[in-house]
């Protein structure tokens, strides 16, 4: 291949890991190299990435002969790449980088697609509308299982097996929980009948009188056995294996009038319930190994998972996995089961009750809260603690939006003139506040981008800065990207990924409208990352307890409200439209105060200097308020702690006063 031709490729960076001075593959990696060989995906130039010094050669057996694979440092690195946690793709104009494992495994299916568009059986791996593994893990439990918790506890088992022995881990027994539960899927109403149709035929076969009306319910030319699994049918019937026949023939009369809820209830067949989709290809290679570790060291556990055997054993019978897994030297088999009984799991170890206390961190045992948000602030007013904004420190800041280029102006966009003024008035705001903080050479990250509105004007206004956009959604960021090649800015990277994915270093965060808890998982990146955030929340209603942290967040919110009082204020914190009476939009704003206050303390708490103030003009936004967080770099800290011994009301106001008069 000539340095030309390699220049049009996207590049694939996975992690080579030592272990005893050996290089091995990281599950991640054997996940990636196993849908490439799966797909017959040749787009990609494979770039093993080492930490120490040392070659590909020994690993030989597990990379497949038709991927183009090479070697390569950790320092020698694309920028971007090394900002990211492996895997990764970046694209052939050294702009794009992809990363974390479910969005490279999803870009390898699309550009397997585009090469070849007759490939349905890799169309079918995205899953009913293409949603396979698409939601974050930040906020899918699912996609949090199979993208990071099965392959994080395999591999802490296959490096240290002696000190698991005896037990399963709690991923993957939430795994066989999953799959022993009841299936449901997109229109099951009609495969659950045939089923039932199914089941008494079989058992009037199998009865005396029932014998001579055998061949006047039965399918010509179909066995009995092939009617004992009828999902499996299904399921093999989409990925067009012609040796197994679909089931066509419409249910009788008597069927059709069953009611739904009597119908039986479909089994698991692969992971996600019929069809075999990407989240099998994820966790083909994990359970893999871990069987094969599991039969070598503690075979008589495998008699607690007799689900995923059966999903195992279902998993090779699909067209083309037994191919790929001989490429990547995956020696698939069937464990032998050990007769010795054991005793199930206790009760109290349910994984899924298990996960869900890790998970949510929810006062369950609480009583439930009843009223509106008034009996909540009173609550807090009671304890000194109002809602208090920092004034504007330059509300008449603007943008010279009338000499820059179209690509740049909201108004040039598809959204409409109302729509556009009010996003120019948002940017406005961010960007002087964005502006204040910035220095020549600082990194500047565009978290939750969309189509690059803020990263964009940030990356022409501050030339002398670095700018990145991070977004998880595909679309948008390839609309950023080629608003910003019309533009020729040469100061600007994107990064489709989930924020855990994204570990370079970088001055200040900044995120218009982040819904949710994305606006604290933003906070969070910025302050371990030490860096100043200037972040407008959104959507309080969808606020919940995560993984990284539970509401209330401060500990002067902690010891006044519940987690169930702080609900109440997020849900009434997005009673902001301007359809809704003034009296009602007033108390809607003071619950956003007090939301962004206690977020504030959080931070506070951990050295940062932040404000809540509102964008100008009001109007702009029902969400107009914004954070403003500086990171403990001076003196001002020693204030901020005798600041903390005064009424908090005063705390806040001369916090503010701080703040706005170092802006």
């Amino acid at each position: 291949m000539t340095y030309t031709e390699d220049k049009r490729q996207s590049s694939l960076y996975l992690a080579v890991s030592c272990q005893s001075e050996e290089p091995r593959l990281p599950l991640h990696t054997s996940i990636a190299l196993f849908l490439l060989s799966y797909c017959e995906c040749k787009s990609f130039k494979v770039f093993l990435v080492f930490t120490k010094p040392g070659c590909s050669q020994s690993l030989k057996c597990q990379l497949p002969e038709s991927v183009d694979v090479s070697d390569t440092q950790l320092e020698d690195l694309p920028q971007l790449v090394k900002g990211c946690r492996l895997p990764a793709v970046l694209d052939e104009t050294g702009r794009l980088c992809r990363a974390g494992l479910a969005v490279v495994l999803r870009h390898i299916i699309n550009k397997t697609l585009e090469t070849d568009p007759s490939r349905n059986d890799v169309l079918a791996l995205l899953g009913f509308k293409k949603t396979c593994l698409k939601a974050c893990a930040e906020v899918s439990k699912w996609t949090r299982l199979c993208e990071t918790g099965i392959p994080s506890a395999v591999e802490e088992y296959l490096q240290n097996p002696t000190t698991q022995y005896g037990h399963l881990p709690l991923s993957i027994l939430s795994l066989e929980q999953r799959l022993a539960e009841p299936v449901k899927v997109h229109n099951d109403d009609k495969i659950r009948r045939q089923k039932l149709q199914e089941q008494r035929r079989n058992k009037k076969k199998e009865s005396p009188e029932g014998r001579e009306d055998v061949d006047n319910v039965s399918n010509p030319g179909q066995s009995p056995q092939v009617c004992d699994g009828l999902e499996l049918r299904a399921a093999l019937a989409k990925l067009s294996v012609d040796s197994v026949p679909a089931v066509t023939t419409r249910e009788n009369s008597e069927i059709r009038k069953v009611k739904t809820t009597d119908l039986p209830p479909l089994e698991h067949v692969f992971a996600e319930g019929l069809y075999f989709t990407l989240t099998d290809v994820v966790l083909l290679p994990c359970i893999q190994q871990y069987l094969c570790s599991l039969q070598a060291r503690a075979a008589s556990l495998l008699q607690q998972l007799p689900h995923l055997l059966c999903w195992y054993s279902r998993v090779q019978e699909v067209p083309g996995v037994l191919r790929a897994a001989k490429a990547c030297g995956m020696a698939l088999s069937i464990p032998q089961v050990p007769t010795v009984s054991l005793p199930g799991p206790p009760a109290e170890s349910n994984p899924t009750n298990l996960l869900e206390q890790e998970d949510n961190h929810d006062t369950t045992t609480q009583q439930p809260f009843v009223g509106g948000p008034r009996p909540t602030m009173t609550k807090l007013k009671e304890k000194g603690i109002e809602a208090v904004f920092t004034p504007h420190p330059c509300p008449a800041w603007t943008l010279p939006w009338d000499s820059l280029p179209g690509a740049i102006n909201p108004t040039e966009s598809k959204m409409s003139n109302i729509r556009a003024v009010r996003k120019r008035q948002q940017l406005n705001n961010l960007v002087a506040m964005v502006t204040e903080l910035a220095r020549p050479g600082h990194t500047i990250v565009d978290f939750c981008s969309g189509t690059g509105h803020v990263g964009i004007v940030l990356a022409h206004t501050l030339p002398h800065c670095q700018v990145i956009l991070i977004e998880n959604k595909e679309e948008s960021l390839v609309r950023a990207q080629c608003r910003s090649a019309d533009l020729g800015l040469k100061n600007i990277g994107f990064i489709q990924a989930n924020l855990d994915y994204f570990t370079g270093p970088f001055q200040i965060g900044v995120a218009l409208h982040a819904c949710g808890v994305a606006t604290d998982m933003v906070m969070e990146h910025c302050i371990q990352a030490g860096a100043a955030f200037v972040i407008s929340p959104c959507c309080y209603g969808f606020i919940q307890n995560a993984v990284k942290f539970t509401f209330p967040k401060s500990k002067r919110f902690k010891e006044t409200l519940t987690s169930k009082e702080h609900m109440i204020l997020c849900r009434f914190a997005d009673q902001t439209a301007v359809q809704l009476p003034p009296d009602r939009r007033l108390i809607g704003k003071q619950c956003m105060g007090l939301v962004d206050l206690d977020r504030s303390w959080a931070a506070e708490a951990r050295g940062y200097l932040v404000q809540v103030m509102t964008m100008e003009p009001e109007s702009c936004s029902p969400k107009n308020n914004m954070l403003v967080g500086k990171p403990p770099q001076n003196s001002r800290l020693e204030v901020i702690s005798n600041l903390k011994e005064a009424p908090v009301k005063l705390a806040i106001c001369s916090l503010g006063d701080i703040l706005c008069c170092h802006l």
